[in-house]
């Protein structure tokens, strides 16, 4: 038998995007296969391999299928191709160009290369000739707008390989070979710019995977302050619709201290999408005042856009971080949402008729989604360099319930957990992170407490857990205040809620819309929450409930305007007097 003879088969069987093909010769799982329809040739993607017979998820529209139409495998798995090129680019889950392709809408079995070969690149060598290099190791580097982008020898290459050439620095073609590598066989081996990994297969070409041990900055209070994620770590931002998901992830890319952004739209809606692709274009990335998107990737497929597709742009957004990883750069990757890929898992598994679990999603869906998120990490690579990849995935529960299978798989994975509230967003109190609900598990890690008392200000994990039990007191009375009514309770209880209030107001609450509000560095954010926590341990003696909302609402007031001011500006310590005027008058 040729063993380069690919195997064929043809169609016996077509429910909805679930194919079943009669086989001529081996195939294997996730094996990628093209159905022939017409001048179309359709991508899919095998599922399942039973005897002569191999259930394929289609990526496209089946409409027009029929038995007997051919079917050719292609002998590897879902690729993505990896190279100079994918920033500032626009793709769907099969990594097809948005931007190459013609016409107003997508057409069926029209596929377009993600990366331009012939685009010349100012190559520049970091290996020399003779130098012994492994997988993942850096040849030489090109810029990417204004990021290093390193040329690494294939993830794919097993073993080690001495440089046999490498081009000298100048114009290069993405495709032409920049270098020959001689294995241990003695083979030679062409390398270019690019090249081809699996998307379902993590790459593992680094030295070591440590635990997270320092915290990446977003410039957002709640999370910052509150609940801080770890460079390399996972959480996710589970609500209803309408609570502020979108925007959050929005605020966490344009703030968030990482040199690439991956945007995986899973499974979005149509005008969410748009929403994306015209507006990041147009923000300005306030570190380097360049345009937002010069390090963004896009990985966009729409809740119109096939099912089957939709699974893959999350693995397809992950292989492409996990690329940029092995750079040494800090990678964020913004999933939204990921329950739609979980609906895409269920809507397969019930057309293969397995048997379901919670909700009729696959009983592995909770080994799914944690394979997924172990994806992500901080790590250390050959050279001794680091690099990072921070997941923050959305969940869209329906009906806003936190108890469905898809949250409840995910907050075993996720290390951090920004639940957003209905109730806080309908009193518009946004981001609308619950701070009750909400946690870090990262603030458990004692290499994350020393990094943070040495970063940020000795004893702050203390100072954060007080400001959190103050909110959880005030919840508390407020809940007692409402049963009881105002003159039911001490006015200790109004103390009490008005101090949760004043965290709630300066701390967790934040303008997206103000300039200097929408980004707080975390100096900031010490000297604010060292501040209310001060005013929060005076002690007061108010006659009546009235006298004490009073004194608060002012105090919320003068504080609500310094988080509007530039710090440490003559506007901002002018209100810092007033506070500290309105502090020394004892009531």
């Amino acid at each position: 038998m040729n063993p380069n003879r690919k195997t064929a088969g043809k169609v016996t069987g077509v429910i909805s995007n679930l194919v079943t093909v009669e086989v001529d010769g081996p195939v294997s799982q996730n094996e990628i296969c093209y159905i022939q329809l017409g001048d179309a040739r359709l991508m899919a993607e095998v599922i399942k391999v039973t005897g002569k017979k191999a259930s394929v998820q289609v990526y496209e529209s089946t409409r027009g299928l029929r038995g007997g139409d051919k079917v050719e495998f292609e002998g590897h798995m879902l690729e993505a191709t990896l190279g100079p090129g994918l920033l500032s680019s626009n793709f769907d889950g099969l990594q097809n160009n948005l931007a190459t392709m013609e016409g107003v809408f997508l057409k069926r079995g029209e596929y377009t290369a993600p990366i331009d070969v012939n685009k010349e690149w100012d190559f520049t060598p970091i290996a020399k000739k003779g130098d012994e290099v492994r997988a993942a190791d850096w040849l030489g580097e090109v810029k990417e707008g204004w990021l290093p982008h390193k040329i690494m020898v294939p993830f794919s290459f097993k073993g080690t390989y001495k440089v046999k050439s490498i081009v000298s620095a100048g114009q290069h073609k993405a495709g032409e070979t920049i270098a020959v590598l001689t294995d241990e066989a003695g083979e030679d081996h062409n390398v270019s710019m690019i090249q081809k990994w699996p998307v379902k297969v993590a790459i593992t070409a680094y030295k070591e995977k440590p635990r997270p041990w320092r915290v990446m900055e977003t410039g957002v209070r709640c999370i910052d302050t509150f609940n801080p994620i770890a460079e390399g770590g996972t959480g996710f931002i589970p609500g209803p619709f309408g609570c502020g998901k979108t925007v959050l992830q929005h605020a966490i890319a344009k703030q968030g201290e990482a040199d690439v952004i991956v945007m995986a739209a899973c499974g979005e809606r149509a005008n969410e999408v748009v929403e994306i692709f015209t507006e990041f274009p147009e923000l300005v990335d306030p570190r380097t005042g360049r345009s937002l998107m010069e390090r963004t990737t896009i990985v966009c497929n729409t809740s119109n856009m096939p099912v089957a597709a939709r699974e893959a742009s999350v693995y397809t957004a992950m292989t492409i971080c996990e690329y940029y990883r092995s750079m040494g750069l800090k990678v964020l990757l913004l999933a939204d949402s990921t329950s739609r890929w979980a609906q895409a898992l269920r809507e397969m598994s019930n057309r293969m008729e397995e048997l379901p679990g919670a909700d009729a999603f696959p009983v592995d869906l909770s080994s799914t989604i944690s394979n997924f998120y172990a994806r992500a990490g901080a790590v250390t690579l050959n050279n001794g360099k680091t690099g990072s990849v921070t997941f923050i995935g959305t969940v869209s529960p329906a009906g806003g319930n936190l108890k469905e299978p898809v949250t409840e798989s995910t907050k075993k994975a996720a290390r951090c957990f920004y639940a957003l509230s209905q109730n806080r967003a309908d009193k518009k109190r946004y981001p609308a992170v619950d701070p009750i609900d909400s946690y870090s598990k990262y603030l458990e890690y004692p290499e994350i407490v020393s990094f943070l008392n040495e970063k940020v200000a000795p004893g702050w994990v203390d100072m954060v857990m007080k400001a959190k039990t103050l909110v959880l007191r005030g919840k508390e009375a407020f809940e007692q205040i409402n049963i009881l009514g105002d003159d039911g309770v001490p006015v200790s209880y109004h103390e009490r809620y008005w101090k949760s209030e004043l965290i709630d107001y300066i701390i967790l609450q934040q303008d997206a819309f103000d300039s200097i509000d929408a980004s707080s560095p975390i100096e900031r954010q010490k000297f604010m929450l060292t501040k209310v926590l001060e005013v929060c341990d005076q002690e007061h003696d108010f006659e009546t409930f009235e006298e004490c909302s009073a004194w608060y609402k002012e105090v919320i007031n003068i504080f609500r305007q310094m988080n509007y001011s530039e710090f440490k500006s003559e506007e901002f310590n002018k209100y810092l007097e007033q506070i500290n005027k309105f502090m020394s008058h004892d009531k």
